[in-house]
């Protein structure tokens, strides 16, 4: 098991294990643009496993299927469905996995965000929770942003105001929904000690600032 010592604290249910209502949400989860979305990913963070069990966050969906029903739909919208370009989304919710040391889901994020361009400089930097400029005006302000509400839980209305300028006021709370969802997801992946690659912090290379 890596990223946590010791055994995973739920059963790591077969297809075949599942009643009604969490094989719903199987079926919705396994059936949807995340299976193509998950395919490029080391074998460790796909969707499923070799058995057709659910990994990572979506197998803790099962202990409460109409709960993981709505999280499921949540995220669903957030990652395919939202007004946020795919890069902004993906420097937010890496910034959110830093902040919480939540290995599975930077090691997740990591692989998609570098798919869609987000450079080796950069994902280092958000590794070590260091401030960047980003060119593109939207990543930037979503960056300060999320990178507020993690370190201090509040934006003050200068920031407030940058990012309404940038975002509109539908980008703002999308990327505040998609802080606290992920946070949410770093905190249910520890709970249950689901496993994960060592993350970037595990190291000697990146310290806490």
């Amino acid at each position: 098991m890596l990223g946590y010592r010791g055994a995973m604290r739920l059963p790591h249910l077969h297809p075949d294990e599942l009643d009604a209502e969490q094989r719903a949400l199987y079926d919705v989860l396994t059936s949807g643009p995340r299976r193509q979305a998950h395919s490029a990913l080391d074998p460790a963070l796909q969707l499923t496993d070799a058995e057709g069990r659910l990994q990572g966050p979506f197998n803790t969906f099962l202990v409460h299927p109409r709960l993981g029903m709505a999280l499921q739909e949540i995220s669903r919208l957030l990652r395919f469905d939202g007004l946020l370009g795919a890069r902004v989304r993906e420097i937010v919710i890496l910034i959110v996995a830093a902040s919480q040391r939540s290995n599975f889901e930077w090691a997740a994020h990591e692989a998609i965000a570098r798919s869609i361009g987000v450079t080796d400089a950069e994902i280092a930097a958000l590794a070590r929770e260091e401030p960047i400029s980003f060119v593109d005006p939207a990543e930037h302000a979503a960056a300060r942003l999320a990178r507020s509400l993690v370190t201090s839980g509040d934006v003050d209305d200068e920031l407030y105001a940058q990012a309404q300028a940038a975002l509109g006021d539908a980008g703002l709370f999308e990327v505040s929904t998609v802080v606290g969802i992920y946070r949410l997801v770093a905190t249910q992946l520890a709970t249950f000690r689901i496993a994960a690659p060592p993350g970037p912090w595990d190291g000697p290379s990146v310290t806490r600032p």
